[in-house]
């Protein structure tokens, strides 16, 4: 199982989401980016973007219970599903970009949150392939030590 698919089988754990986000379309995304043709790559590239940022920002909203994350998930999951392309993509999120500006307002988090929402960060910013497969690393060693409880006891 690739980083990319463990993120998102560490991210996503309750049945419903499992059967929500956990989609063909989501857990191929990464291997279809590596079958793809050189003409299709760009799509398949911002399928993984799509993947990997849902994990992310699952893994934000469950240490923070932070609905302005869930909201952003649930936009960039719809992209993933709906979109044919990469300005399909754009055009969906774009349709949101309020909430992606409100998405680091009223945010408190944890280290733990600070290291997730930088590695979100990373995965917009990433141009190849290569820099997405290394936050996904990342993302999983980090996502394996995360302490959902700590917020609580505070």
């Amino acid at each position: 199982m690739t980083p990319y698919e463990q993120l998102l089988h560490l991210a996503f754990t309750v049945p419903n989401d499992e059967q929500y986000y956990l989609t063909p379309t989501a857990l191929r995304a990464y291997d279809q980016l590596q079958a793809a043709a050189p003409t299709e790559r760009p799509f398949r590239f911002e399928q993984v973007r799509l993947g990997l940022a849902m994990g992310l920002l699952k893994l934000v909203s469950e240490l923070g219970d932070h609905d302005e994350s869930r909201q952003v998930l649930d936009v960039l999951h719809r992209a993933l599903h709906e979109a044919h392309s990469p300005e399909g993509i754009d055009r969906i999120v774009g349709r949101e970009a309020r909430l992606f500006d409100r998405l680091y307002e009223n945010l408190y988090v944890n280290e733990q949150g600070e290291e997730l929402l930088n590695l979100f960060g990373r995965t917009l910013a990433a141009d190849a392939p290569e820099l997405l497969a290394a936050v996904a690393q990342e993302a999983v060693a980090l996502a394996r030590t995360l302490d959902f409880d700590a917020g609580e006891s505070e």
